[in-house]
């Protein structure tokens, strides 16, 4: 799908996992250049990175973490030394939420199998058992949505799927139509 285009005083406002577009931000100091969503995208966006490990303090290098199920809580906890990192995500991303809302952003796409920005399927461990499971949810990304429940979301990785990406880019469009005809 070619990039289309957008008047230069209109451009798409969408959030993005900052990786996603090279930022160097990641636990092993790497980025995860999506050159799909760029072209995709081409210049008709205002981009709004959002990295919330390193918004919330967390620093790169970084020791990974993943997510934990602690009875009927979930926990983001590093894999080596145990740091429970879910308190001040979760305070973190009620303010950045709130602060994205007021944005009027026109969609946001996520980083897949983070946990915090992943939106389904991420790996949860056990904290007795060990066992794990693909029912997690990144702990931003489960802020995001329930502060934008009308806000289109998806996974980079999912925009490889042509349908899912077309109606990813429907819904962009027709909110971006909504905020500027206001």
């Amino acid at each position: 799908m070619a990039p289309f285009s957008i008047d230069t005083f209109n451009r798409l406002r969408v959030g993005i996992s900052s990786c996603l577009l090279g930022d160097e931000v990641r636990f092993d100091g790497g980025h995860k250049r999506d050159p799909l969503v760029i072209d995709l995208f081409g210049q008709c966006v205002e981009w709004i990175r959002v990295c919330p490990e390193v918004e919330v303090g967390m620093g790169v290098p970084r020791e990974p973490v993943r997510l934990v199920r602690a009875g009927d809580d979930v926990r983001m906890i590093t894999v080596t030394t145990a740091i429970d990192y879910t308190d001040s995500m979760r305070e973190w991303a009620t303010r950045r939420t709130a602060a994205l809302a007021a944005m009027d952003l026109d969609g946001y796409i996520l980083k897949k199998d983070s946990p915090s920005c992943g939106m389904q399927g991420l790996t949860l461990y056990d904290a007795k058992s060990g066992a794990w499971s693909r029912e997690g949810v990144g702990v931003f990304a489960a802020a995001l949505m329930r502060a934008c429940p009308e806000l289109p979301i998806e996974e980079e990785g999912r925009l490889a799927d042509p349908a899912i990406r077309t109606r990813f880019l429907e819904r962009v469009m027709a909110r971006h139509r909504q905020r500027i005809a206001q």
